[in-house]
């Protein structure tokens, strides 16, 4: 396995080196395994493996997303502010919380929010929760449509009153 700490650079094919470094393509000689190095740290939280044999293999790793626990024993759930808020959670809970009230559009969704416009990030939720089963859509043959409502599912009934 290749060390950074031990690793020495050397120049495979000079010239084709010296002329990247010219047309401003390559940085310096070496600086790719420091910067893999580097954000490896910072996105995936751990330094890639460079293993060196018959075949050369690197190895990231990579964090898993998916869905946190919500309330972790011990606990208490943060307070929802009425401001607009960031991060998938937030988004997702507001949401379910709104649509008990009945159904709603995105556009009433995005002003019980607090939020300007309908972002990219409310869109992405929306699409999870109808996949998910938690909400579902009024006009389920036009999903596109702009007289599209959303309303909270029998699933997300249940979910909601467990938080």
């Amino acid at each position: 396995m290749l060390n950074p700490d031990t690793f020495a650079p050397y120049p495979k094919n000079p010239v084709i080196g010296a002329f990247f470094r010219e047309i401003d393509r390559a940085d310096e000689l070496g600086s790719g395994m420091r910067k893999m190095m580097m954000y490896g740290k910072k996105y995936g939280g751990a330094d890639p493996q460079l293993i060196e044999g018959d075949v050369f293999r690197m190895i990231i790793s990579v964090p898993e997303f998916g869905e946190k626990p919500s309330n972790t024993p011990g606990r208490e759930p943060a307070a929802v502010s009425s401001g607009p808020e960031s991060g998938p959670e937030s988004i997702f809970e507001r949401v379910i919380r709104e649509l008990p009230i009945g159904s709603r559009s995105k556009s009433e969704l995005v002003a019980a929010l607090g939020h300007k416009s309908v972002s990219g990030k409310l869109n992405e939720r929306i699409r999870e929760m109808v996949a998910a089963g938690l909400i579902a859509q009024t006009i389920p043959d036009k999903p596109t449509s702009r007289l599209q409502k959303y309303c909270l599912t029998e699933k997300g009934q249940k979910l909601l009153e467990k938080r």
